[in-house]
């Protein structure tokens, strides 16, 4: 029992303050932290959030975006120390949880309704 309190500890520890203020259709920058040898940059990935999964430390979420006409996703652990910031660019109205469908669709098909107001 005190080994699962422990590591809830240890968990609590390493989340990040407030990083999840985006949901499933927004779109959003990740700014990414890489490593090339001995040198660190920040690589901006940008695209729409289709699925968020998980819960505390081991949340993640998957980001999609057109790349010379094909389809690139990718996923990130929420609470990764990889990750600098994340920028919402646009708050976008769905009605679904994983939006997974627009795999299979190109063009204006992919466009998601946004939030109107404040």
């Amino acid at each position: 029992m005190k080994a699962m309190k422990r590591v809830e500890e240890v968990e609590n520890s390493l989340l990040r303050e407030a990083p999840g203020e985006f949901g499933v259709g927004d779109t959003v920058d990740v700014h990414v932290k890489i490593r090339e040898g001995d040198k660190e940059r920040v690589q901006v990935f940008n695209g729409t959030v289709i699925a968020r999964r998980g819960k505390g430390i081991r949340e993640s979420f998957t980001v999609r975006r057109i790349v010379q006409g094909e389809g690139v996703e990718r996923v990130f652990p929420l609470h990764s120390p990889k990750i600098e910031r994340i920028e919402v660019k646009r708050r976008g109205r769905v009605r679904r949880a994983k939006l997974f469908y627009l795999r299979g669709r190109v063009g204006k098909a992919t466009r998601i309704r946004e939030v109107s107001g404040g």
